[in-house]
């Protein structure tokens, strides 16, 4: 949970659009079973004289509740007036700012990708609501669930890492019916918008093996500028962004599955284990075995076996140049 709070702490940007920091991205948390993080407004607020200057987490996305004094957000260059109450949805890549009245307070709830990748698989009307950032009436049911999320987190409680889980879905799906009536905020600047249908598509694509050309020809750009949002948006380039959404899964498969690493090559794409093997141990700094090993995956009860055919399927697909 350090790095989840380390990245959080760094929060107090410049205005200007290209030199808003980014954080978090694809492949830096590694430590799958408790991915998320709670804290109270007032604790980050009040060290820096209660204005958090826009920013972007490019891989975490947070819930905000305002439950006490008020203030403002800046969310995709626009302003909007927060109340106690105020509920705000601010996924991964949202540039966004706030500036409260000293002595406000509420509860900011930041979810690691992995997360919810985990809890909102076969939900995809719900992810289509959470992927754009929003404002709406929290009602009590939300409150009792920050607050029950905020002392899970502060506590070592039994079994708090699958309470947690179990809270923070509970927490996303209120938060998606909460927002189907509210209207979105647009994204402000073009950057924001292709960046967004590029993690679209990766997130469609990302086990096919496309190159950065193959991304670009679909979103109608040339490769070099492609590269050149992603570097902006992210402080990487598309390359990496795509190597890294891999390692995402890839990551997933070992702590959640019982397939074998070579079985998850085939199922990521890879026509060669070994290829596959080097590629994730220059990305994690760890083998396969050896990150499977330290998470206890292996060996965990629950550990889901992979569907019949998948891996075969995509040992098919990868040998015929897919």
């Amino acid at each position: 949970m350090a790095g989840l709070r380390d990245r959080l702490d760094e929060s107090n940007m410049p205005h200007a659009l290209d030199a808003i920091r980014s954080y978090s991205l694809f492949g830096e948390s590694s430590e799958l079973p408790d991915v998320m993080h709670c804290e109270t407004i007032a604790a980050r607020s009040a060290l820096h004289d209660w204005e958090l200057a826009p920013h972007r987490h490019t891989r975490l996305h947070q819930v905000l509740l305002l439950g006490v004094g008020g203030g403002v957000a800046h969310l995709e260059g626009e302003s909007h007036a927060l109340h106690p109450g105020t509920l705000l949805n601010v996924p991964p890549g949202t540039v966004h700012g706030f500036r409260f009245a000293p002595g406000s307070d509420g509860f900011v709830a930041t979810f690691a990708d992995d997360l919810l990748d985990e809890i909102l698989v076969g939900v995809g009307d719900v992810r289509r609501t959470l992927e754009r950032p929003g404002l709406a009436a929290a009602d009590e049911p939300i409150a009792t669930l920050l607050r029950q999320i905020w002392s899970e987190f502060t506590g070592r409680g039994g079994a708090r890492a699958l309470v947690l889980r179990g809270l923070c879905a509970t927490l996303l799906g209120r938060t998606a019916r909460a927002l189907a009536g509210a209207v979105p905020i647009e994204d402000a600047h073009p950057k924001s918008r292709l960046f967004s249908r590029f993690e679209s598509l990766l997130e469609a694509r990302y086990a096919e093996h496309w190159r950065v050309a193959d991304y670009a020809r679909a979103l109608a750009v040339s490769p070099t500028h492609l590269s050149r949002v992603t570097r902006a948006m992210t402080g990487g380039s598309a390359l990496r962004l795509i190597d890294a959404r891999v390692m995402r899964e890839a990551r997933r498969h070992l702590a959640y599955t019982s397939m074998s690493v070579t079985t998850i090559a085939y199922t990521l794409g890879y026509s060669d284990p070994a290829l596959f093997t080097r590629v994730f141990t220059r990305a994690l700094g760890v083998s396969p075995r050896a990150f499977r090993a330290r998470l206890g995956a292996s060996a965990a009860p629950g550990a889901r076996p992979a569907a019949k055919g998948s891996a075969a399927g995509a040992k098919r697909r990868a040998d015929r140049g897919s």
